[in-house]
């Protein structure tokens, strides 16, 4: 059972940036994909940013230009780099991670609050 826990969620101004990260519990190589999504309240998941196991990144319209996903395969570790931070950017952020093996298999993170607010 793959583990994910995300770090970095806080209270940032309007302009500024925050990077979160994912640590995995186990090597991410294998991993066919991950990816960022966020959750605003009375709103559903979206999925805002993601990145292949070859490296090959895709962004939600809505954050293209200012987030960066990447990922670290020796630390095991996803990081979301935001910068440009807007209110409307406020939500929990949650990791996710795809495996393919005979089956799929996804795996979420617990989720970290972002509030962007003066």
């Amino acid at each position: 059972q793959v583990q994910l826990v995300e770090f970095g969620g806080g209270l940032v101004q309007p302009g500024g940036s925050l990077s979160l990260s994912c640590a995995a519990s186990e090597s991410i190589f294998s991993f066919d994909h991950m990816a960022w999504y966020r959750q605003a309240p009375g709103k559903q998941r979206d999925l805002i940013a993601k990145i292949t196991r070859g490296g090959s990144t895709n962004y939600a319209d809505s954050v293209k230009g200012r987030f960066t996903i990447s990922r670290d395969n020796a630390k095991n570790t996803l990081y979301l780099r935001m910068n440009s931070l807007k209110p409307e950017d406020t939500a929990v952020y949650y990791c996710y991670a795809e495996i393919i093996m005979l089956s799929k298999y996804d795996y979420w993170g617990q989720g970290t609050q972002v509030t962007v607010s003066s």
